[in-house]
């Protein structure tokens, strides 16, 4: 069920989400709370992640905007500057379904209505626009008529153990959201917020079931 129209950007902001997992990276780079500092956040990111990145600074794809990629087989989500530098890296929460594409019209119906099977989190290059929820909380509409957002992550229902699944070293256990990119609060406030939560960007969600090169055009584009 979409929430509200895009452009509204409040200051409200969720406590900072301390996840239970620290993990050191090559060079020394501490990876702690869901924030991966940029030379750790290079050890994180596939090569489809790394090709992307690749083609979008050789082509401005981007048009100069900051930009994320979320790779959903590897339940990650790896935020750019404009210029194409990786900022950071976390682990994300993704739609309970695999699969690429939003059904018709589901940013219309009742969450209630919506079945398991239907809670994809849809695949392709998105421009992003800062939001609000109606809790009043800000976020970033990465698919506005699919009503798929990215935001922090919310832990009211314990039985999900959201914060949990965040935490765990493998991404088998992220997929829980209705389609929504569950982020972690800290990384959300100090790199999501920052680069999209104010105007447009590019938001890339790489595919799980068909070609990446196919999907955003860049065979033979990009090394």
């Amino acid at each position: 069920m979409r929430l509200t129209s895009p452009g509204a950007v409040p200051g409200f902001l969720l406590p900072a989400l301390a996840l239970a997992a620290a993990l050191a990276a090559p060079g020394g780079a501490a990876v702690a709370q869901g924030v991966a500092l940029p030379a750790a956040a290079l050890s994180k990111a596939s090569a489809d992640v790394l090709r992307l990145a690749s083609w979008v600074r050789a082509t401005y794809d981007n048009r100069s905007l900051p930009f994320a990629v979320i790779d959903k087989k590897a339940a990650m989500v790896h935020v750019f500057d404009a210029g194409g530098g990786l900022r950071a890296s976390s682990p994300v929460l993704l739609g309970l379904a695999r699969g690429d594409d939003s059904v018709p019209g589901i940013g219309e119906r009742k969450m209630s209505e919506i079945r398991p099977n239907e809670r994809t989190t849809p695949a392709g290059r998105f421009v992003s626009e800062p939001g609000e929820n109606l809790q009043g909380e800000d976020i970033v509409w990465i698919d506005y008529d699919a009503a798929v957002s990215m935001h922090r992550v919310r832990a009211n229902n314990k039985a999900e153990r959201r914060l949990e699944r965040l935490a765990t070293p493998t991404p088998d256990d992220n997929r829980i959201s209705y389609g929504c990119v569950n982020v972690p609060a800290l990384f959300y406030d100090t790199y999501v917020k920052p680069a999209l939560g104010n105007a447009p960007g590019v938001v890339y969600v790489l595919p799980e079931t068909r070609p990446v090169d196919a999907m955003f055009g860049i065979a033979h584009a990009a090394p």
